[in-house]
């Protein structure tokens, strides 16, 4: 026996998958229990229908399909496949879905799963049940398919058990026990099994379980129905359990898989039915599957009329059997994985359906083994990703039930969410709505996009109307907003920007440690720097602003910054970080004249020499005390002003003031956006990603090679010798063709990378497009083109920054 003593609770479809993935890396001291039976244990994996689509939107949600599909597709139960690859077919009903389709198209292409556009006689070709006067397109994956989730269970098991791991069946759990900040064991209903590392993988059962541990756990089970029809006339005979594609009828919340001369239907379309998991049985009190409710006939006419609608030869039949199954949803629709940030050693792997399972165990073992996941980028899944008021109860049901609600609606990337608004607001709201401000969402708070005030400044200027999709949640206010911050000055609202500060004697050494910049500088010192993981990946780019000998304030991307800081803390209690967004604020003033906005405002020298680039001071703007800092994000000359919440308002209202004589304005996100792509600036969780370096991402410069040591610089070293990507900016010449993110890009007819930021260049007239591409593609003047939707667009690779390479306008 190998590794520290683990303990899986829950031997669904994720623990078995973790059970066999990190025996497989030498850990063998693990011990899987369960509540049910084995194999098939009474939780969602043993009702799934078992539909493996690849297809999604995230890179890692579809990577962690295709490892599943793959690793399922290698495994048997004596002779008895695991996955039946019979493919998966998505059609459209409507005009709409047919561009959705294109779309979802080219997320595969980005992600690199093969795919194909099919036309309705093909459709109808490939799944003859299908009415051809209903369908006017389709994509046909032919990696999809159905997995037999409980047979793959109980060939992960086989394999686990074979290495040593132990399965326990009818073994509830009682309590995780903790002791010190750390995880000690499992008390079971027969006993207690000691523990170094405790996984919960009790799916819907997961939130009262993590309770045990004192871990919030943002997840309701809802019951979404099951239905099976009998035997089929049309499909007499059928001796093949599934003969078909998979199928998804997404404009009326439908999928539909073959089982021998029977089909199973499955129903989005119904009201939510959120449960809590206090509410759901055990499996000994359980009249059956404890995960089973009672099948609501009245909930699936319309399914059925749907049906027989789309499955003509479904006329014939009736519905037989039906369940209304739980399955986990979260507050963004992506699993819960990582570890406790209180108690060392209690994990999760959360919210994880069939589809991305053994992606799943393998991210996991690799996690808990290596002290990093290799295979896949987890910053979008990471369980502490999420702000405190994401954790409210409120918040939790109301969010996890639009997501069951909107699972097959067409979502634009920009798209804000409608109830439980406003959540956090700036000091400046109220000014921001007086001048018709147009707010999206961000990390809860209400962030404008443009003000509806500058609408009449669009007169007289070249501002290009994008495409339809592109202009959703646009306004040619944003054209203008841009070109005015580049010809006077603008405020800005940067306060949904994460604020940490990190404080005490130890303080500086910390930071050092942590950063690939230094840090440890004058007082009023600003440094752009890197945190890195121990295998070179990037965690997060920030800026670190020296306040005091023993006092930093950190710019930061979310709420996994401050989780990262604080599980290095040291342990003398010599460094402190805390969060201070809620109680500050910050203006960004951008422009060629915001120095004439702000030196009369206060006695300060804010002159070049008085406070040079990427420095801070201390200062009154009028009577309002700031901190200062002389950076820009979007490449003009200026200051991001930051002052406490109660006195936001009135830092508004001055800078307001004086900025209005000189012509300048408020500007919103959609103008910043475009501006700092203008300048080729990166932004962390869009650009670049754990599973980026800093040289394939062009942020070489932040890292420091003459300073000190400092976390994941032995592997970055050796990955600067093996630049095989890069993120590399494209421009457009065609103003109309703006492109949105995800897009799959293309040398000749080959899909050679994807798209990450985009937006249109209101200073150099062009679209921009960021992606990643091979490091021999990435060479000035090459021309790509651009998938999207049912579009080829025209771009070049072109040297960046695309805006005032000298720097001249930042340092004026």
């Amino acid at each position: 026996m190998a590794g520290p003593r683990v303990v899986i609770i829950g031997a669904g479809v994720v623990g078995a998958a973790l059970a066999d993935e990190i025996s497989e890396r030498g850990w063998t001291e693990v011990t899987v229990v369960d509540q049910g039976p084995l194999p098939a244990t009474g939780g969602s994996t043993s009702h799934a229908p078992g539909l493996v689509f690849q297809t999604n939107s995230s890179k890692t949600m579809t990577e962690m399909a295709r490892y599943t599909v793959e690793k399922f597709c290698s495994l048997d139960v004596d002779g008895e496949p695991c996955f039946l690859q019979v493919g998966g077919l998505e059609v459209a009903t409507g005009t709409e879905r047919v561009a959705e389709l294109q779309r979802r198209h080219g997320w595969l292409a980005s992600w690199g799963i093969e795919a194909r556009l099919i036309g309705p006689e093909e459709c109808v070709e490939q799944h003859p049940l299908v009415n051809p006067d209903k369908v006017l397109a389709g994509l046909l994956v032919p990696t999809d398919g159905i997995a037999k989730a409980v047979l793959a269970v109980e060939a992960q098991i086989r394999r686990a058990t074979g290495r040593g791991v132990r399965f326990l069946a009818r073994h509830e759990v009682l309590d995780v026990r903790h002791s010190m900040g750390r995880v000690t064991g499992v008390l079971t209903d027969q006993g207690e099994i000691p523990a170094d590392v405790v996984v919960c993988c009790a799916g819907i059962w997961g939130p009262k379980i993590a309770r045990m541990a004192g871990m919030n756990l943002p997840l309701t089970p809802l019951a979404h129905q099951l239905a099976w029809t009998g035997p089929v006339p049309a499909l007499a005979g059928q001796t093949e359990e599934a003969v078909r594609p998979i199928l998804r009828h997404q404009d009326a919340d439908l999928y539909y898989r073959d089982r021998f001369d029977g089909l199973g239907i499955g129903y989005y379309g119904h009201r939510s039915m959120p449960v809590t998991a206090d509410e759901i049985l055990s499996v000994d009190d359980a009249d059956g599957m404890p995960s089973v409710l009672k099948f609501t006939e009245e909930d699936f006419e319309d399914a059925w009329a749907e049906t027989r609608s789309l499955l003509p030869v479904t006329r014939e039949a009736k519905v037989e059997e039906g369940i209304n199954g739980l399955f986990s949803f979260t507050t963004d629709g992506l699993p819960l994985l990582g570890e406790s940030p209180d108690v060392r050693g209690f994990w999760v792997a959360e919210a994880v359906w069939v589809t991305h399972s053994a992606g799943v165990g393998r991210a996991m073992a690799e996690w808990l083994v290596d002290g990093h996941c290799s295979s896949f980028d987890l910053h979008e899944c990471d369980v502490n990703r999420f702000e405190p008021h994401q954790l409210a109860p409120e918040y939790v049901l109301a969010r996890d039930c639009r997501n069951f609600d909107e699972v097959y609606d067409i979502l634009h990337p920009l798209q804000p969410p409608e109830d439980l608004r406003p959540l956090r607001t700036s000091p400046f709201y109220a000014r921001q709505q007086e001048l018709g401000a147009f707010f999206l969402e961000a990390n809860g708070w209400e962030r404008p996009q443009w003000y509806e005030a500058n609408a009449g400044l669009v007169e007289g200027r070249s501002i290009v109307t994008p495409n339809d999709w592109a202009a959703r949640f646009w306004s040619p206010v944003v054209g203008a907003e841009a070109q005015i911050t580049r010809e006077t000055v603008a405020l800005y609202d940067m306060t949904a920007l994460k604020r940490l500060e990190v404080s005490g004697r130890g303080a500086a050494a910390f930071l050092e440690r942590l950063c690939t910049g230094k840090v440890d500088k004058s007082v009023g010192s600003v440094t752009y720097t890197l945190l890195l993981d121990q295998d070179g990946g990037i965690r997060s780019d920030i800026t670190v602003a020296r306040l005091s000998f023993d006092r930093f304030q950190i710019g930061a991307n979310g709420n996994l910054d401050l989780d990262w800081f604080t599980r290095h803390l040291p342990a003398d209690g010599t460094v402190q970080v805390r969060d201070i967004t809620a109680g500050t604020c910050c203006v960004g003033l951008w422009g060629p004249l915001a120095r004439k906005v702000l030196q009369p405002l206060t006695d300060e020298d804010f002159s070049n020499d008085g406070l040079k680039y990427f420095r801070a001071k201390q200062a009154y703007i009028g009577s309002v005390p700031v901190t200062a800092m002389r950076l820009s994000y979007v490449g003009e000359l200026g200051w991001e002003l930051y002052t406490t919440a109660d006195q936001g308002q009135k830092l508004w209202d001055t800078l307001w003031e004086a900025a209005r004589p000189l012509g300048g304005i408020v500007a919103g996100r959609g103008a910043f956006n475009s501006l700092r792509l203008e300048k080729g600036y990166r932004s962390f969780g869009t650009d670049m990603t754990y599973e980026h370096d800093p040289y394939e991402a062009g942020v070489g410069f932040a890292v420091k090679p003459d300073k000190g040591d400092f976390l994941g610089r032995a592997a970055l070293e050796r990955r600067r010798a093996d630049v095989r990507r890069r993120l590399t900016c494209l421009t457009i010449d065609d103003p109309r063709a703006v492109v949105m993110g995800k897009e799959p890009v293309y040398d000749g007819d080959r899909p050679v990378g994807y798209v990450t930021s985009a937006a249109y260049g209101y200073t150099i007239g062009k679209g921009i497009a960021y992606a990643w591409l091979p490091a021999e593609l990435a060479t000035t003047g090459r021309p790509l083109r651009i998938g999207y939707f049912d579009q080829r667009v025209e771009a070049v690779v072109a040297e960046e920054p695309l805006f005032d390479p000298a720097m001249s306008r930042l340092r004026g």
